[in-house]
C-alpha cells in the first residue's frame, strides 16, 4: 500500500481510520461481525440486520472504518467478497467527508459501479439507477437515517429501503443521537428489528467509554445532566478538565488556546441550536447568521469562507472554524479535544431540575411536530433537545469547558464544580 498510514495518523482523520489501533471489546466484536455476514451468506439470506448499538463515545465509528477496510482487503474475508459488493452508507455531511478522505486515501474499491461511502439516499438512488442490489452494506451513525420521505428522498424508510435491497446491513444505532423528528421511529418496526436481531444473535452492544478520558465519576457527572436532568456536586479529576465560565468571549478565548497546542489535537466551540441560522439565506442586517450573548457575537458554522484547499475537509478540520460556533450537524460523531459548549436559552434549570425550553430553540426539525402513522401529529422536542445535549457534551477527550445562558443553569454548575 503506498505511505497512507503515515499520511492519516497526521491528520483528524486518523480518529476514524482503520489505523486507529481497536480496544479488545472492538476486536471481538469485528470479528463476531465478520463471522456473522459469513454465516448470513452461507446460508443464502437477504436482508439479515447486524445491529451494533453503544452511546456516544463507544468507539462505534473506529470500528466501523476497521471492518470496512477488513471487508475490502482482509484475505480472511474473501469469501465475503465474492459476488458482493461493499458500500459505507452515512447520513452526515461531515463523516461522510472524513470517510471520503479514507476512501480517496486508501482506494478503497466497492467491487461494483458504486462508490464504497455514499449517503443513504444517493445509494439508494445508484442502486436503482443500475437496477441492482446490494451486498454488504454497513451504516455508520444509523440514527440519522430518515424514517420519512421528504424532496430528495422518495422513500418512506431508509433502513426498511436499504434492508429491502441488500444481503445483509451493519447498523450502527444510539436512540440518544436522533436529532430530526424525521429521523424518529413514529411505529414499533425499529423494536421489532431490534428484537429480531437479538433473537437471531445479531445484536452487539459496545459499553466502554472510548472518548472521554476521564474518571467514572466524572463521566456519571454528565451522564446525570443529560438522562437524569440533574446536576451533582463534581469529584476532582486530575485527568479530565471541566470548567464553568462567565462570558462566551472568556469560553472562546479558552477554546482557541487550547486548540494552538496542536499536539493535542483539535479544540472548537459549539452551541445548541438556539440561534437564527439558515444554510439557504443569508441574514438581512449582517453578513453572517451569528451566536449573540449581550455584546459578543461569533458566526455559525460554515459561514466563513474557507480556502479551496480544504473544502473536502470536515469542518472541525478547516482552520477558519476556530472562529465559529459548531452545532451537531458538523460535530456529531466526532472527537474534540477540548469541547467548548454554550448551552442557549432552551436549556432551564427550575425547582432543582434541567428542563427542556421548545419555544426558546430555533432547530425546527427538532421542535416541530411529527406526523403518526394514524395521521395524528405528535412532538418529540424535550426528547430530541436532550439528544442535543447529549452530542455536545460528549465531545471533550480531555475537558469540557462550559457557558450557560440560562443563569439558574450557570449557577447551579458553577456551584457543582467548586
Amino acid at each position: 500500500m503506498f505511505p497512507a498510514e503515515s499520511i492519516v495518523r497526521n491528520s483528524a482523520i486518523f480518529k476514524s481510520s482503520p489505523f486507529h489501533k481497536l480496544t479488545n471489546e472492538q476486536i471481538k466484536a469485528k470479528n463476531e461481525i465478520i463471522f456473522k455476514i459469513t454465516s448470513s451468506l452461507s446460508k443464502s439470506e437477504f436482508g439479515t440486520l447486524i445491529l451494533v448499538k453503544g452511546e456516544a463515545g463507544a468507539g462505534k465509528t473506529v470500528l466501523m472504518s476497521s471492518l470496512i477496510d477488513d471487508l475490502l482487503n482482509s484475505d480472511d474475508t474473501e469469501f465475503i467478497r465474492e459476488n458482493n459488493a461493499i458500500n459505507l452508507v452515512v447520513n452526515h455531511d461531515d463523516q461522510l467527508s472524513v470517510y471520503k478522505e479514507i476512501e480517496k486515501k486508501l482506494e478503497w474499491k466497492s467491487g461494483s459501479t458504486l462508490d464504497v461511502v455514499m449517503k443513504p439516499t444517493q445509494f439508494l438512488n445508484g442502486l436503482k439507477r443500475n437496477d441492482s442490489n446490494a451486498g454488504i452494506v454497513v451504516i455508520d451513525e444509523g440514527h440519522l437515517l430518515l424514517t420519512a420521505k421528504n424532496q430528495a428522498y422518495q422513500g418512506g424508510n431508509h433502513l426498511k429501503d436499504i434492508l429491502s435491497k441488500s444481503k445483509v446491513v451493519v447498523l450502527v444505532y444510539d436512540d440518544n443521537q436522533i436529532m430530526n423528528k424525521s429521523q424518529i421511529w413514529v411505529d414499533d418496526s425499529f423494536l421489532t428489528l431490534q428484537h429480531q436481531a437479538m433473537v437471531s444473535g445479531n445484536l452487539i452492544e459496545l459499553n466502554n467509554q472510548m472518548r472521554i478520558k476521564a474518571s467514572e465519576s466524572t463521566i456519571s457527572w454528565i451522564r446525570n445532566i443529560i438522562d437524569k436532568r440533574e446536576i451533582t456536586k463534581l469529584k476532582e479529576d486530575k485527568n479530565y478538565d471541566i470548567q464553568i465560565f462567565n462570558s462566551p468571549r472568556e469560553l472562546q478565548d479558552a477554546i482557541k488556546l487550547k486548540d494552538k497546542n496542536q499536539h493535542l489535537g483539535i479544540s472548537r466551540l459549539t452551541a445548541t441550536y438556539d440561534w437564527e441560522y439558515s444554510s439557504q439565506s443569508k441574514p438581512k442586517d449582517k453578513d453572517y447568521w451569528c451566536v449573540e450573548i449581550d455584546d459578543w457575537s461569533c458566526p455559525w458554522n460554515r459561514e466563513l469562507p474557507r480556502d479551496k484547499k480544504f473544502s473536502k475537509l470536515s469542518w472541525i478540520e478547516q482552520p477558519q472554524t476556530i472562529n465559529e460556533v459548531g452545532s451537531t450537524f458538523t460535530v456529531q460523531g466526532f472527537d474534540l479535544n477540548y469541547a467548548g459548549v454554550i448551552i442557549g436559552p432552551s436549556v432551564k434549570y427550575i425547582d432543582g431540575e434541567i428542563k427542556f425550553d421548545i419555544s426558546a430553540s430555533k432547530n425546527k426539525g427538532a421542535v416541530q411536530n411529527r406526523k403518526l402513522e394514524n395521521g395524528k401529529m405528535k412532538n418529540f422536542g424535550e426528547d430530541l433537545l436532550k439528544n442535543e445535549l447529549n452530542v455536545l457534551l460528549t465531545r471533550g477527550v480531555n475537558g469540557l469547558y462550559i457557558y450557560a445562558v440560562d443563569e439558574e443553569l450557570q449557577a447551579a454548575l458553577k456551584e457543582a464544580i467548586l
